[in-house]
């Protein structure tokens, strides 16, 4: 399933993914750093939600709470708690 999700407080205004199951696949980011946004969709495809969780979770960007790696571990968990719901 296709997924969309808002960004808050980072560069990235969207990210945009689609997920089968737990596995997160097709990473793109709307705005930011694109090349290092880009390292980071390429690095993690194909992994699964507890494993962007375990390795992106926390990250922060300069002196914000978040950063744009931190906000796809909220992206994908709240995905995939959306799917649960639904099955």
């Amino acid at each position: 399933m296709d997924h969309a999700y808002k960004t808050q407080m980072v560069c990235a205004q969207q990210i945009l993914f689609h997920m089968e199951g737990d596995v997160v696949t097709n990473i793109r980011f709307i705005g930011g750093c694109n090349g290092n946004l880009k390292a980071i969709s390429k690095l993690v495809d194909g992994w699964t939600v507890e494993q962007i969780e375990a390795k992106l979770s926390g990250n922060t960007c300069n002196n914000r709470p978040t950063s744009c790696a931190d906000q796809l571990s909220r992206a994908v968990r709240a995905a995939y708690e959306e799917e649960q719901k639904k099955a």
